[in-house]
């Protein structure tokens, strides 16, 4: 079982909103970032995940004033995504507060990108994420764009090469799950982390707590992204902790204040 099981708040921003989808489509204002942020933080929250949805389309990431503004009162580990295209950028998002960048779109078109920001940065800095639509039974696609774009590459080897060239974690999204509140892909999770030496964040379907038991017993995670489940209060990161506890699952012990 997995030691040190972790509970990441999943933030999707378009602009100064948070906001979720389904399919990562149809994306609805939620509110804002920052009270949300706040909240799953004094809940207990292992780590933030902020993803600016629509910075692929734009061309650059639009997320640093939200993230050093949750830098002053936020004391968790912050991964962003979104735009993330240089050296350059990864600098300003690190800058900015945040503890790791997480790229897909340009990491993909440059390759080379996951290794320069490993040797910059550290492997632990530097989180793969890959947003996979199912083509056949036990096969996957990687797409970029937000889920928008077929790359023709396969999820599992892609995964496998991320690692060798220095992403030193994998953010995995299933975009057939995500927003469906139907739980993680269970077969795509364990394709992936029976082939790489990495930890793999699940994300993509969470609809009740026992769902990230799921993920770590039979699919391998090494920590889950929760959205959905948080966003629209149908449980608090202290219940799905006590769950996942009771289950023996490696989470740390937070007591709220």
């Amino acid at each position: 079982m997995q030691q040190n099981f972790r509970l990441i708040a999943r933030l999707d921003i378009k602009g100064p909103n948070l906001i979720k989808g389904i399919h990562l489509e149809g994306l609805r204002v939620i509110g804002s970032p920052a009270e949300h942020a706040l909240r799953y933080y004094e809940q207990g929250v292992d780590e933030l995940l902020y993803m600016d949805c629509v910075a692929s389309l734009y061309g650059r990431n639009h997320l640093a004033e939200i993230v050093r503004s949750a830098a002053e009162n936020i004391f968790v580990p912050m991964t962003v995504g979104g735009g993330i295209r240089s050296i350059n950028d990864a600098i300003q998002i690190l800058r900015a507060g945040a503890d790791k960048v997480a790229v897909n779109t340009a990491a993909v078109a440059n390759p080379q990108l996951i290794t320069d920001i490993a040797r910059r940065f550290g492997s632990q800095c530097m989180v793969l994420s890959i947003e996979a639509k199912q083509i056949t039974p036990q096969r996957w696609e990687v797409y970029t764009d937000n889920g928008r774009e077929r790359t023709g590459l396969d999820v599992v080897e892609w995964a496998k090469r991320g690692v060798l060239m220095g992403a030193g974690e994998i953010l995995l999204t299933s975009v057939d799950h995500e927003g469906t509140r139907k739980g993680f892909n269970i077969d795509l999770l364990r394709a992936v982390t029976a082939e790489v030496s990495v930890p793999v964040i699940a994300s993509g379907g969470m609809g009740h707590a026992e769902d990230c038991v799921a993920a770590a017993r039979d699919g391998g995670a090494d920590a889950v992204a929760m959205a959905d489940i948080l966003h629209y209060k149908r449980a608090t990161v202290g219940d799905i902790r006590a769950h996942a506890k009771a289950a023996l699952l490696g989470v740390r012990d937070y007591e709220q204040a």
